[in-house]
Formats: structure tokens, C-alpha cells, sequence
């Protein structure tokens, strides 16, 4: 009997010590960052450096409004100095030079690492705070409405294979991650194009928890010549609220930033996206 319990805590304790494990390396993921340069001199390198410095403080925080306070200005003139590490990685590698320019001028991916203090202090600074908790996985249900047809996004539909990819672009930053439902699913469920703009939020979130989702971000985005882009209309719940924002005038690209970045801003904490 004894020998059965002692074996019962052991599992327990090492179950516990392994989630301690993953949370803790969850979050060393988001105290780093990687921007796109040329070459891998100093001039390029310290354009990076501001680049991974405004990426990392959005992404650590989960408010897309950081880097517009006042004082961040101020620290990127000292970029650099907040990196702890940082490496480079040729993104032609494989490739073999072609041309006069040499490999100073290939392109690389310059990754920074930074110490959680030093971020999170720069976020305390700015008025802002890290945003730790587990991310919410994002189930989308969106209606998309152009000049000549109106669908249901879906991950094995063919209307739009690239605005997955565009979502999903679109979360990476954030630390965040998307899941989309399948056409039987929603046909089962009678949600078709009508049916879906009609279901109440909290029936979504429902449904975004059999997919393997955390909570529903609700959409349509609908095609208009007189902004000259999409119309965007976003919905989540969080704590029994349903918060509503919209962009217009955008590619379908910048209307999924603007959908991830104010689910971000909500579920971190940070107040109504605009």
C-alpha cells in the first residue's frame, strides 16, 4: 500500500515537474524575436536590432499598441544594448552564391534573445506588462463576401487556400495559434454562410472548444470598391463580455493582423482593440 502511494506522488510530482518544464520553456519562446536583414554588417544589424526590439515587446505584452507610446522612441536608439544574444541564419543557405553581389548581401534571419527582466522592465517603463498566462487558441468563423461569391472559411475548403496561411502569419507573432473548422462540421451544425452570421457568440465558443479550440473569433470580411479593400468585422468573448471591432479599406492580410492583434489585446488584458 505504502509502496503504491510512493509511487502515486512520484507520478504526480513528475507529472508536475514536467508542465513546470513546458510552461517555462513557453515562455523563454516569447522573450525573443526575428527580423529580416541584408548581409550580416553592423549598419543592418542594428536595423534589426530596432526591427526584433518592437516585436518583442508586442509580442511579450500581447498589446499591438506598444510600440506607438512616446518613450519607445527613445529606446530604439539603444536597441543593441537590450539583446542578450543573437544569431544569424542564411536564408539562401543550400543556395550557392549566383551572383557579383557576394555573401555579405545574402539575406538573413537575425534571431535576438533577451533576458525576461530586461523586457519586462522596458514594458514597465512604457506603461505596459509581460502577459504569461497560456495563450488562447483561436477557432475561426468567418463569412467572406467579394463582388462575386459569398463562402465559410474552412481548412479543407478551395475558395481561399491562401488566407489560412495568412491567419496563421497573422498569430505567429503574438505567440498565438489558429484552428479552423472543417465544412462537414459547420454543414452538420447548419452553418452555412446565413446560419453562421446569425450564431450567437457564446454558441461559438461552444463550438470552437470540439474543434480543439480555447474561444471564437467571429468575422466577416466583405469586399468593398468604395474603400478600395476589405471590410472587416471581428467578435470575441472574454469573461462573459463580448467586445466587437472593425478595420475597412485593408487587404485580407492586414484585416487578420488587425483580427489577431485585437484578440491579443483583449485576452492579455489590455483593453477595447480600436
Amino acid at each position: 500500500m505504502l509502496k503504491s502511494r510512493s509511487i502515486a506522488i512520484a507520478f504526480a510530482l513528475a507529472v508536475i515537474n514536467e508542465a513546470a518544464v513546458a510552461h517555462a520553456d513557453d515562455q523563454s519562446r516569447l522573450y525573443r524575436a526575428q527580423a529580416i536583414v541584408t548581409g550580416t554588417g553592423a549598419i543592418n544589424r542594428e536595423l534589426g536590432f530596432k526591427d526584433c526590439l518592437g516585436r518583442v515587446l508586442v509580442r511579450v505584452s500581447g498589446d499591438q499598441r506598444v510600440t506607438t507610446e512616446n518613450a519607445f522612441q527613445a529606446m530604439l536608439q539603444r536597441a543593441g544594448s537590450f539583446v542578450a544574444t543573437y544569431s544569424y541564419r542564411d536564408r539562401l543557405e543550400g543556395i550557392p552564391i549566383h551572383d557579383e553581389q557576394g555573401t555579405h548581401d545574402r539575406p538573413q534571419d537575425l534571431t535576438c534573445i533577451y533576458m525576461p527582466d530586461t523586457i519586462d522592465q522596458l514594458l514597465s517603463t512604457l506603461g505596459h506588462k509581460p502577459w504569461l498566462s497560456p495563450r488562447p487558441k483561436l477557432a475561426i468563423f468567418l463569412v467572406v463576401r467579394d463582388a462575386q461569391r459569398t463562402f465559410t472559411l474552412t481548412r479543407d475548403g478551395d475558395e481561399s487556400p491562401y488566407m489560412i496561411d495568412a491567419f496563421e502569419a497573422a498569430a505567429r507573432p503574438f505567440a498565438m495559434a489558429i484552428i479552423v473548422p472543417n465544412k462537414a462540421m459547420l454543414v452538420s451544425r447548419g452553418l452555412t454562410t446565413t446560419g453562421l452570421a446569425g450564431t450567437a457568440q457564446q454558441e461559438l465558443d461552444a463550438l470552437a472548444k470540439t474543434i480543439g479550440g480555447d474561444v471564437a473569433l467571429a468575422g466577416s470580411l466583405v469586399w468593398s470598391d468604395k474603400d478600395l479593400g476589405w471590410v472587416a468585422d471581428w467578435s470575441m468573448m472574454e469573461s462573459r463580455k463580448i467586445h466587437h471591432w472593425r478595420i475597412r479599406g485593408v487587404s485580407f492580410d492586414d484585416a487578420f493582423r488587425n483580427a489577431i492583434g485585437g484578440a491579443a489585446q483583449i485576452a492579455s488584458g489590455n483593453g477595447e482593440p480600436q
